[in-house]
């Protein structure tokens, strides 16, 4: 059995102690008292050979300006039982650590706390031991107490306004009024907005623990005003310990301010469901943006829009492994391995810079492909073009099994993209608020391209009015393979965002085709502005009617079921297509 200091401390080696600290203290110097307590190791090595546990106390509470970070090491290390006490060769305590792997007899190398060197006996050798051969240096519930306060000040304290708001939050989660000071003080100190509105919130909670009512009574008015949401537990056991009381105006005070928390909440739900109905609205546009040029603009039910997504995706893999550690695969039995550049941090979070061209290129590539191999045959035969690009989305979804697997892929999301914004309890994810730039981004450039280029000077003609484009001599076959590329990239572009908000699979695309399909007939077949306002017209509806039933499938019926009346009863759409064509 391990034995513990505190087993072998008793009243008589304390008195002694105190004796020799008292020899001691005369002996030493008139200004030794003023120098300097030394590093963490030597203070943590002191205290713990120390039998006097309030001198262990004072020297943990001095450590409150030393380094944070080292602090917290040797501390962890203390409460764990990271330490122990060594009885060398003249039977002076020492503060050591268990260094490396024990040898065949269980014995451990010993480091010093103090320094980091290697502990040598009295033969010159390193020291070693059995930990049944050691003291532990144990520590009590008060002194356990301090080094908390001392960690809980260092995070209070952190260059970190992050990691100051964190603590400050889980302070003031506590109630622990002895703290109150603390904060107050840090408080008249600070300078970062969102660390003063947490200090707020949490001075007024830790005041819900004050045995004056009249001060609970105004800490908890603060804290309906601020629609403080984490007080509301703390305000419920304010209100039924006033109610025992007999204590009236603190009842009606907390329910006024659960009132005002209410109110709070119900904005900042209604802020969230507006954004994430953009959001959700965004992708809905991002995926069907592609499909409002090739079925909108040239008629064509391409089935196979799904699977350029998928192969914008998949680029945006392969492009995320490149900059990683590689590209290594096996499609069709064959193994295939291309080295990465195997960068890290802000530099391999650049790859979706690259992907975001690579995506529109490679799908666009695919797309040509297609449209020259069968489209091209196909025109105003709906239904043929129908059934072969759907045989043509079958043969696709087969060819990325047998590349990448039938198991979904994990495309990692950059830093830039991963994180959020909270804005009065609303969050807003960095994924979102870049795919509503991206889908703005998108829009802007289409229209350019359809309205401020010859390319769509072109596009425009040709699908107005075919044949009088050809009499002009406009080669359509030309445009219409330009058209359809553009289409698809646009699909690939759709693929490269979906990778950063779900895993990469063979069905990815299957899972947004109807979606797609019903806002582009929804907005108007063929009119870009069209398309627009339906995806953001059915996102708003869809997160909406969620939020109100609190059934998501539900809601997603109601929304199906509006789209088709809408439909009986506006079959051509919002804004319907007119065309000089008489075909």
């Amino acid at each position: 059995m391990m034995r513990v200091l505190s087993g072998r401390a008793g009243a008589f080696g304390r008195i002694c102690g105190c004796l020799a600290a008292c020899l001691f203290a005369l002996a030493s110097p008139a200004g030794a008292q003023d120098e300097s307590p030394g590093s963490v190791r030597e203070v943590i090595a002191k205290a713990t050979t120390t039998l006097d546990t309030d001198q262990q106390r004072e020297m943990v509470e001095g450590l409150a300006s030393a380094d944070p970070d080292e602090v917290t090491i040797w501390l962890k290390k203390w409460k764990q039982g990271e330490i122990y006490l060594y009885q060398d060769a003249e039977g002076n305590d020492m503060a050591v650590t268990l260094s490396g792997d024990p040898d065949p007899e269980a014995r451990f190398a010993l480091a010093s706390v103090a320094t980091g060197e290697p502990v040598t006996g009295a033969d010159g050798q390193v020291a070693r031991a059995t930990t049944d051969d050691l003291y532990l240096a144990d520590t009590d519930s008060k002194l356990r107490r301090v080094m908390k306060d001392v960690t809980d000040r260092m995070e209070l304290l952190s260059p970190d306004p992050k990691e100051r708001v964190k603590a400050v939050k889980a302070t003031g989660n506590q109630q622990d009024i002895t703290k109150l000071p603390l904060l107050e003080q840090i408080k008249a100190t600070e300078k970062n907005g969102k660390v003063k509105d947490a200090l707020d919130e949490a001075i007024a909670m830790l005041k819900l623990r004050s045995e004056d009512p009249a001060v609970r009574q105004a800490a908890v008015l603060e804290l309906g005003e601020m629609g403080s949401i984490a007080s509301q537990g703390a305000i419920k056991t304010v209100r039924r310990e006033a109610e025992e009381a007999g204590n009236a105006a603190l009842v009606s005070a907390c329910d006024r301010a659960q009132l005002d928390i209410d109110g709070h909440i119900s904005r900042v739900n209604t802020v969230g469901t507006v954004f994430r109905g953009l959001s959700l609205g965004s992708i809905l546009l991002v995926v069907a943006i592609g499909l409002a040029i090739t079925f909108g603009l040239m008629g064509v039910i391409n089935m196979a829009h799904g699977e350029l997504i998928a192969v914008g995706a998949y680029t945006t893999y392969l492009v995320q492994n490149l900059f990683g550690a590689g590209i290594h695969m096996s499609p069709f039995g064959m193994t295939v391995s291309i080295p990465g550049m195997n960068l890290t941090g802000n530099s391999w979070g650049l790859y979706f810079l690259v992907a975001i061209p690579a995506s529109f290129l490679t799908a666009a590539a695919v797309g040509i492909l297609l449209e020259r191999g069968i489209i091209r045959f196909l025109y105003k035969r709906p239904l043929e073009s129908l059934l072969a690009t759907w045989g043509v989305s079958m043969i696709l979804q087969q060819l990325f099994r047998l590349i990448f697997g039938s198991n979904n892929v994990q495309v990692d999301s950059p830093a830039y993209l991963s994180g959020n914004w909270t804005v009065n309890d609303v969050i807003f994810g960095w994924n979102r608020v870049f795919v509503i730039a991206f889908a703005v981004l998108i829009i802007f450039l289409t229209w350019v391209v359809l309205n401020k280029t010859s390319l769509g000077l072109l596009i425009r003609a040709v699908m107005q009015n075919r044949a009088m484009a050809a009499c002009m001599g406009v080669r359509t076959e030309r445009v219409n393979m330009m058209t359809f590329g553009f289409g698809s990239g646009l699909a690939g572009l759709a693929g490269a965002f979906l990778s950063q908000i779900g895993n990469v699979g063979p069905n990815l695309g299957q899972n947004y085709i109807v979606d797609s399909f019903m806002t582009v007939v929804v907005g108007g077949v063929g009119n870009i502005i069209g398309t627009v306002i339906s995806a953001l017209g059915i996102g708003m509806a869809d997160q909406s009617l969620q939020q109100i039933l609190g059934n998501p499938v539900l809601g997603k019926i109601l929304v199906l079921g509006a789209i088709i009346l809408f439909l009986q009863w506006k079959p051509a759409g919002l804004f319907a297509t007119r065309s000089r064509s008489l075909d």
